[in-house]
Order: structure tokens, then C-alpha cells, then sequence
């Protein structure tokens, strides 16, 4: 923040990568210690460091990507800041011990985003996202802070341990639990965009920058789903037959809301969009099953998805860039002429499908075998048929890449930042998809 005044801006992103490999390292020597923190307001075991450390590396690629957000704009000091205090209260969400300290790191979080959403002050659509996520978000935080009231009125806590005893003990006014329960979970399925709480994200999404989208994308919808998942496997476990049919239903419509619209989508961005709310779905199974195989399975999938989201979203930068197109059609032919981008977008989009033996497919597996084992067989079902749908869908994307050009194409290229994401991505997700059981193994 203070790059412009005391003169450092040459040195501002150095200062920013060097600040995250630091955090990345003390993170990765914590491994294994379970500090608290804060009169035990934040937790930092495994659970916490490996989202914490995923975080920040998303951080680092996505940077990479959104080189030009920074050097083409004469405000990059205040995004760096405002994209730095996004992650902060992202790592907040997934280390939090205490209701209180969560609803700070989802401010901070929510807060930076709705300022860097609206960040494009020429463009009527950015202005149009930043107002619409703001509103829609201010409605969801009051949920939460009536939920969160609740739940302190009936246990006398914040603490997420003492909740949890109290709970099971069942020395507490449960009706008044549940509701809180329930208006948390509203807030919740806000955030990380889940069916009927949807409709904000296709217009922030294709109303703000690229490289916000794309970082709303991925920081903050893995750390939404890491604090949705530490909240609800602790506190609210012993509840877990109350509201677990409710979002079950809620991951089924999720799932094929999401697939079924992202079809009728001409746009990529908003495609994008759709296929986020859809991936949303999916990860809501890991919280329905609440076994053994969840944490690790929604670890590897936030990563599988991230990797795969900032290589599509590279792509789309890197022609939008050139064109001011956001189309399917401004793919037409680019695979035949940088047969680089056709292989490596098409592995991207392979494991965003769910493909082997890209990450997308182990990450969908352990998710389908995780709530098969907890007894819910249906919702498996509608998750492969929703994977069917995305299929078809994504596929589209790799027909345009491979189309023959039409008269008045090819006039752009992707090189430099863009070129170097994408291979990175689809290594990345050639990887995981050939060791995923060590990744998911960290967690469980």
C-alpha cells in the first residue's frame, strides 16, 4: 500500500512474491505441530497448513497470470495490497477455532473482493459486479451474524471445541441451534456459489476483470469450502442427520443447475461461471459424506480445479487481451495454430471433465467414493450424470480450439505470461492425476 508514496514500486512485486515464498516456508516447517494461536482462536494443524500452503501457491501461478492486471494498470500498488489482504483473510477461514475470528477473515476476504471486482472503473459491467457482489454478499453476512448469534446465545461460546462439547452433551436449547445451523449454512452456500444461491455469480463473474474472476475462482472458492468443511465437520457434526439431507439435495441441484445452463453459454467467461457453480456441487459431497475420505478428497479437488481453472482463464486473458472477445468462437482454430496451447488446454479441460487420467478424474473419484460409503448412492447418480453433461460442454471447447478457421481469424496469439500458466496448469494436472493418492493422502 505504501509502494507509491515511499517510492518502491519497481520493487513491489518482488516484495509480494518473496512475502508469499517466506509464508509458504514457515507454513511447510509448522507441519505436524498443531499450534494455536490467539488464546486458541486459530488452529493451525494439517488440515489448516495444507490449505494454507494451496492458498498461497494458487497465489503465486495466479500472479503469474494477472501480470498485466498489475503493469497495465496505474493503481497495481493497491491491488497487490487488496489481493494480499483477499489472501489473508482466506488463510483467516481455513485456520479458524473460533466463530468470531471466522467472520473477520470472510470480511477481510469479502471486503478486498468486492473493491477489486469493481476494480475496472471505465467498464459499466465491472461497476454492475462490485454493487451486485456487495449487496448480495452484505445480505449474506447478516445470515451468518444472526446464525453465529444464535448459536453463542444457546451454547454461551464462539469457540468451535466448547460448541462441540456442549452439543454433544446435549445441554443445549437445540432448537435454537438448528436455526443458527441453518441461517450459517445459507451464508455459506452463498459464498461458495450453490444452488438457489447462485444467480450473483454468472454477473460478477463475467462483469469483473479476468484475473479477478479467475481468482474468485480459485483462493477464495477453496477457501470457502475449507472453512464450510472445518466448520461443519466440528461443531456441527453431531447434527450432522439434520442438515445433511438438506444439502444433499442442495449438491444435486447444484450440480446440475450448473452443467445444464453452462451448455446454453455462448460466452467462455460465463461458462466459466456456470461450471464453477457446478464444481461447487460436486465439493458439497465431500460435506454431506463427513467420513474419513472427505478432507483429503476436497483438498485434491479445490487443487485439481484451481490448476485447471487459472490455465483456462490464462487462455482467455491472453485473447481477450488481444480482441476484447470472450466468445467460445475466439478459440475457432487456435489449437491449429499453436498446436502448444491445443495439447495443453485440452489436458486442462480434460480434468476439468473429468477425464483420466487428468486430476479432475481421482478428485471426482474419491469424491463419488467418499459419499457412496456414507450411503448416499442417489447423489452419486445425479453426480455422474451431471459429469455427462459437463462433458458435453467442454468438449465444445476443444471442437473450437481444433475448428478450421473462418475468413477474418487468427489475428492473436498466446505467448510470454499466458503460454507459460497453461503448461505449468496442465503439468501440474498430469501430475496430480498420476500421483493423486499422495495429495489426498495429506489430509486423511
Amino acid at each position: 500500500m505504501m509502494a507509491d508514496v515511499l517510492r518502491f514500486r519497481k520493487l513491489l512485486m518482488p516484495l509480494v512474491v518473496f512475502g508469499l515464498a517466506g509464508a509458504l516456508g514457515t507454513l511447510i516447517a509448522e507441519w505436524n505441530t498443531d499450534y494455536t494461536y490467539f488464546n486458541e482462536m486459530a488452529y493451525f494443524d494439517n488440515y489448516a497448513i495444507a490449505f494454507s500452503s494451496a492458498l498461497i501457491i494458487i497465489t503465486l501461478l495466479w500472479l503469474l497470470m494477472g501480470a498485466d492486471f498489475f503493469t497495465n494498470e496505474t493503481s497495481r500498488s493497491e491491488h497487490a495490497a487488496l489481493t494480499l489482504f483477499t489472501l489473508a483473510g482466506g488463510i483467516t477461514m481455513v485456520s479458524f477455532n473460533n466463530l468470531t475470528l471466522f467472520f473477520i477473515g470472510l470480511e477481510i476476504l469479502s471486503i478486498s473482493l468486492y473493491v477489486l471486482a469493481a476494480s475496472n472503473k471505465r467498464d459499466l459491467r465491472s461497476n454492475e459486479a462490485g454493487l451486485k457482489y456487495l449487496l448480495m454478499g452484505a445480505f449474506a453476512t447478516g445470515f451468518l451474524l444472526f446464525g453465529i448469534a444464535l448459536i453463542y446465545g444457546a451454547t454461551g461460546s464462539f469457540s468451535l471445541d466448547e460448541i462441540a462439547g456442549k452439543l454433544s452433551e446435549g445441554l443445549v436449547n437445540t432448537l435454537f441451534v438448528k436455526v443458527g445451523v441453518l441461517m450459517i449454512l445459507v451464508s455459506m452456500l452463498f459464498k461458495v456459489s450453490a444452488a438457489p444461491f447462485h444467480f450473483w455469480a454468472p454477473d460478477v463473474y463475467e462483469g469483473a476483470p479476468t484475473p479477478v474472476t479467475a481468482f474468485m475462482a480459485t483462493v477464495v472458492k477453496t477457501a470457502a469450502f475449507a472453512a464450510f468443511y472445518r466448520m461443519f465437520s466440528s461443531c456441527f457434526s453431531v447434527l450432522h442427520q439434520d442438515w445433511a439431507v438438506v444439502v444433499s439435495i442442495i449438491s444435486a441441484i447444484t450440480m446440475l443447475a450448473g452443467n445444464i445452463l453452462a451448455v446454453f453459454q455462448k460466452s467462455l467467461k460465463r461458462m466459466l461461471a456456470y461450471s464453477s457453480i457446478a464444481h461447487a456441487g460436486y465439493m458439497l459431497m465431500a460435506i454431506v459424506a463427513l467420513n474419513e475420505v472427505s478432507p483429503g478428497a476436497i483438498f485434491l479437488y479445490a487443487v485439481a480445479y484451481s490448476l485447471g481453472s487459472l490455465g483456462v482463464f490464462a487462455v482467455l486473458q491472453g485473447i481477450s487481451s488481444q480482441s476484447g472477445n470472450e466468445s467460445i468462437d475466439a478459440l475457432n482454430g487456435l489449437g491449429r495454430r499453436q498446436p502448444v496451447i491445443g495439447v495443453f488446454l485440452s489436458m486442462i479441460v480434460f480434468s476439468l471433465a473429468g477425464i483420466p487420467p487428468m486430476a479432475g478424474f481421482f478428485a471426482k473419484y474419491y469424491l463419488f467414493f467418499g459419499a457412496f460409503t456414507a450411503g448416499y448412492s442417489w447423489l452419486v447418480l445425479m453426480a455422474i450424470l451431471s459429469s455427462l453433461i459437463g462433458v458435453f460442454y467442454y468438449f465444445r471447447v476443444i471442437y473450437a480450439l481444433f475448428k478450421e478457421e473462418q475468413s477474418g481469424e487468427g489475428q492473436f496469439e498466446i505467448k510470454g505470461a499466458y503460454l507459460m500458466m497453461l503448461i505449468l496448469a496442465g503439468l501440474g494436472s498430469l501430475l496430480i492425476g498420476l500421483y493423486p493418492a499422495w495429495v489426498q493422502s495429506l489430509l486423511s
